[in-house]
């Protein structure tokens, strides 16, 4: 993953636009299959949510998009569970102390808080949640839910750039509106339950 990180190059978005294109009906598969891909390694998974809104507009963009990402994410989750806790927590580098401070013991509000934080990709989200023990279906509802917004938004800048106008660029400021609102909820959900599970239990 950090060799895939530091030496391959992903594309411009016009350049994978062109390639998808030249794919024809194919197109929306080849682009779910390298999104999932793209979101199995540490490459920044913004690059394929810019060109899927240049490639398929706002609503078929986003639905492609989330498919391709739920797909890789799942992907790590369940690779990480296979490779084990110490593996997978030396692998996650910088990133370790705030997603095992964050997602040990936790659970759906920790998943959403991680993934709507700035500044904290998806991959160590992904691994770290195999790793520590988060259960698969809060992990993925979790996956779904906090990963919606900030997709859209992403889409909605890829739809702008090909497609300049005030619905586009609306769509994106809402977007990130409800991506802020969220990560308050979420971050203030996850300290209630963090305090109630680590509550002392009376005799």
């Amino acid at each position: 993953m950090v060799w895939l990180a530091l030496h391959v190059r992903l594309p411009a978005p016009g350049e994978v636009r062109t390639d998808i294109d030249g794919l024809g009906a194919w197109g929306p598969l080849a682009f779910i299959a390298l999104y999932a891909v793209v979101a199995l390694t540490p490459i920044p998974v913004t690059i394929m949510a810019v060109a899927g809104g240049m490639l398929f507009g706002p609503g078929l963009g986003t639905i492609l998009a989330m498919l391709g990402v739920t797909a890789g994410c799942l992907g790590a989750y369940w690779l990480a569970r296979a490779l084990g806790r110490e593996t997978v927590l030396r692998a996650l580098g910088s990133h370790r102390g705030v997603i095992e401070e964050r997602l040990e013991g936790g659970g759906f509000y920790a998943v959403c808080t991680l993934r709507l934080m700035p500044g904290i990709p998806y991959w160590p989200v992904n691994y770290g949640s195999g790793a520590l023990g988060i259960r698969s279906r809060e992990y993925l509802l979790a996956t779904v839910l906090a990963a919606l917004p900030g997709q859209v938004s992403l889409i909605a800048i890829g739809a702008f750039l090909a497609e300049p106008g005030v619905p586009y660029g609306a769509l994106v400021g809402v977007s990130w509106l409800v991506v802020i609102v969220l990560t308050v909820v979420s971050y203030r959900r996850w300290r209630v339950t963090r305090r109630a599970s680590s509550a002392p239990v009376e005799a």
